[in-house]
């Protein structure tokens, strides 16, 4: 195929561009193949490398990926991995989490097309982390660590690549956010004082797993004099409880990840990852004071809680039940934790990660 020519369709695997990788960079610029910054050109070689990482064949499809219903095949995974920067070993992680989207409850249509600024959210868990490199510790939702950097971005070309998520087009996100480049971290299993946050959702000690969600970018919540766990699970709640979440309209489950400080004084105060969850749905509420009227009847009509508002104290949780809070932690020294609001209509999904022999010996 000629670089002259019109942009490829979806089926086509393999082109033909005249010129050197430079030259090939800028017409995946102009085809829109890219989130805008570049990327490493995807050559047979380096695509077949890619996909011997994969527990899948490379013609083996994992689903149609919405809107645009592409088929999330190993290849056209891979191709993306590499544009992103991954290593083989990765793909493992991209397979379970391209399988989790998938799953009804996830909403993927929602996501890829709201107005909302949700990106796709990918916390890595249990001994892959430490084998692949994955940054748990300080600043594990920012940039400088491949591993985290290069999955969370592969995902998100897939999305937009397969599954046609083509901002202003099909992704109508009002304003987006930094996090649609990428947004993967890892739990920080060692300075947690609760058990790992697999456990509570289905999953052993020994398992690796992704969990995936529709969220925003982090909101920061900071408080360096609190000593107790009660001061500072108020501070949080209290940084939760705003009038314009998605969370407020509709609940969904959202995310509380503690900072290791934060989470060792909670911890020593008493409470338990489900005492945490306990104490910020009854805290992290509206009362209906805040609101206005007309986004009150917005909120009521899109929540269809109107009923609730009473049982609740006309206070409303940002969280349906205790259980929709996701507790974990994450990042290193600081007394800084955080909360990920969500796209709430939906339900985040984990699922574990297989592993090839190659990848555990890492």
């Amino acid at each position: 195929m000629s670089a002259a020519e019109a942009a490829p369709t979806a089926e086509q695997l393999e082109l033909e561009i005249d010129g050197d990788e430079a030259a090939a960079l800028e017409r995946f610029h102009a085809w829109g193949f890219t989130d805008g910054l570049p990327v490493v050109i995807p050559t047979r070689e380096r695509v077949a490398r890619m996909c011997a990482g994969a527990k899948h064949y490379p013609l083996e499809s994992l689903g149609n990926l919405a809107p645009r219903e592409g088929a999330a095949t190993i290849q056209k995974i891979a191709i993306n991995a590499v544009m992103a920067g991954c290593l083989p070993e990765h793909m493992p992680v991209l397979e379970a989490a391209i399988t989790a989207i998938q799953d009804p409850e996830f909403n993927l249509f929602g996501m890829q097309t709201t107005t909302h600024p949700c990106a796709l959210l990918c916390i890595v868990q249990g001994p892959v982390v430490a084998q692949l490199g994955l940054n748990a510790g300080h600043g594990c939702m920012g940039p400088g660590t491949r591993a985290n950097a290069s999955i969370g971005r592969a995902l998100r070309l897939v999305l937009q690549n397969i599954g046609g998520a083509i901002p202003g087009t099909t992704d109508k996100a009002t304003q987006g956010g930094p996090a649609k480049y990428g947004f993967c971290f890892a739990e920080n299993e060692a300075e947690s004082p609760w058990p790992p946050l697999r456990t509570t959702l289905g999953l052993g000690v020994e398992d690796s797993c992704v969990t995936v969600a529709a969220a925003e970018g982090p909101h920061n919540i900071n408080d360096h004099l609190s000593s107790d766990g009660e001061s500072i699970l108020n501070t949080i709640a209290q940084t939760m409880a705003t009038v314009g979440s998605n969370n407020l309209y509709v609940g969904g489950d959202h995310f509380v990840v503690f900072g290791p400080e934060h989470a060792e004084a909670v911890a020593a105060s008493g409470f338990s990852r489900e005492d945490v969850a306990r104490y910020l749905y009854e805290h992290a509420r509206v009362p209906v004071e805040r609101i206005s009227e007309q986004k009150l009847e917005e909120l009521t009509s899109w929540g269809g809680y109107a009923e609730r508002l009473e049982a609740w104290g006309r206070r409303i949780p940002l969280a349906r039940e205790p259980s929709h809070l996701r507790v974990l932690v994450a990042g290193g020294a600081g007394k800084h934790s955080c909360w990920i609001p969500t796209f709430a209509v939906g339900f985040s999904q984990t699922r574990a990660i297989e592993l090839q022999a190659s990848i555990c010996q890492l």
